[in-house]
């Protein structure tokens, strides 16, 4: 089903934001409009003539960007993230439906999760700046054996146990 004649305003669009959304809108064909710029209420305009918004965790969508979308007849923001702190739902209620992403891998999150772990304990970060000026003095930079250690989980929804299932 081609929807050509749908517009969505798509802010805080990132090279890799484009690529994907263009190859999934194959399928579809909505007439997608990327802006580099975040969405608030100096940028809201650029989302006139839109049926829908995209936005990010970094957009502000308070209640002034929520009137004037609304003004703009949008119907529908869309959020590219679970989080939605960022939205000011009393005001978008009964004016205009905002959805999220409910949930991303929990996998990749406690992957990531242990990944920085791994990389505070072994100073990994420094050690590379270091590397790359040519200092290789490991003064300052050991860490210690996670072997036989205790790490805490605080939560344990979907991503702690997925970063320790037992």
């Amino acid at each position: 089903m081609k929807h050509r004649d749908k517009k969505v305003a798509f802010f805080d669009a990132k090279p890799y934001d484009r690529k994907s959304f263009d190859l999934a809108n194959k399928e579809f064909g909505f007439n997608i409009n990327y802006y580099d710029a975040h969405l608030n209420s100096k940028t809201v305009e650029l989302a006139y003539n839109s049926d829908a918004v995209c936005a990010f965790v970094n957009d502000v969508i308070d209640k002034d960007v929520l009137d004037g979308l609304y003004e703009h007849g949008i119907e529908l923001i869309a959020l590219r993230s679970s989080g939605y702190n960022n939205v000011d739902y009393k005001a978008a209620l009964g004016k205009v439906h905002v959805v999220r992403v409910p949930a991303y891998s929990p996998y990749a999150v406690a992957e990531h999760a242990t990944a920085l772990m791994l990389a505070l304990n072994r100073k990994t970060h420094r050690a590379y700046y270091r590397i790359r000026d040519g200092n290789f003095s490991i003064n300052g930079l050991l860490g210690f054996d996670m072997h036989n250690k205790t790490a805490g989980v605080i939560g344990m929804g979907k991503i702690g146990k997925s970063l320790f299932p037992y």
